[in-house]
This record gives C-alpha cells, structure tokens and sequence, in this order.
C-alpha cells in the first residue's frame, strides 16, 4: 500500500514517527513536506496530498497539523477526495466503513504519537468500505462535484 504524508510545521515531528510506523507495517510511505519546522501553508501540502490520492498516486493520504482543521478543509476542496478529521479509532472505522475516506486527517497538537494515534492510522488503512446504502451517498457526493451546477 502507497500513503501519502503530509504535514505543516506544527505537525513535523509527528511525522517522522508515523513514516517509521507506516513502513513497518508494509507501506511505502511518499512525504509531502514539510521539510522542517519552519513555518509553512497548510494548505499546499494538503491539497498536495489530495491531488495525489485523487489521481491515483497514492492508496491514502494522512495530514497533520496543529489543530486538522485546515488540512481537512483544503483536501476536501479536491474532486474526488474524501478526508476525515480523526481523533479516535471509532471515528476512523465509520469514516472508511460508510464514507470511504481516502484521505486520514489527525490534530499533531491534541493527540500524540503513540498507541491512540498507531490505533487511529491502523484502523483508518485496515477497514473496508461496506458499499451498499453508504455507496449510494458517496455517489450523490461524487455527482455534486461532477455538476455543473455548482454555485
């Protein structure tokens, strides 16, 4: 499996472990920055990210920053890109299992490296999606970005 990692500056030294713990779990791992702690936007790396598991790049992306809002906001605005804010194992399985997130969005400053966030990233990469009922509103979501109606 193909992950993309990405980060601000807030969320560097979080992924340093993340890459480590990705790749003993048999992923190859591409890094999107940042390179350091100097500071950096946000949004550039994710959308980065996005862009990359959208064109098929990459299985699944994993964004960090400080709080995850604004990583999950900018992935969100790539066609094709469902990123979901996780803070809890339970919130990653029902992100992939009914919404089939492909892109893992965690807070580097409110859950630390360790068993909680191993849990969350395991999680998020191991639970299938149902399909079914939970297909057809990813479909809708999918037909809304394809529309020209946008406004």
């Amino acid at each position: 499996m193909k992950i993309g990692i990405g980060t601000d500056h807030r969320g560097f030294k979080t992924k340093s472990q993340i890459v480590q713990f990705l790749r003993k779990q048999g992923c190859e791992v591409l890094d999107y920055g940042a390179e350091n702690e100097e500071s950096v936007d946000y949004p550039d790396i994710a959308i980065e990210v996005a862009e990359a598991v959208a064109a098929g790049k990459v299985t699944y992306g994993v964004l960090l920053c400080h709080t995850g809002q604004g990583m999950v906001m900018a992935a969100n605005k790539v066609r094709g890109v469902r990123a979901a804010f996780c803070t809890e194992p339970e919130y990653a399985r029902f992100a992939r299992a009914h919404n089939n997130a492909n892109v893992l969005v965690m807070p580097a400053g409110f859950v630390e490296f360790g068993k909680g966030m191993q849990d969350i990233i395991e999680t998020f990469l191991n639970t299938k999606f149902e399909g079914g009922r939970h297909l057809r509103r990813i479909n809708k979501i999918k037909d809304y970005e394809d529309s020209a109606h946008r406004i």
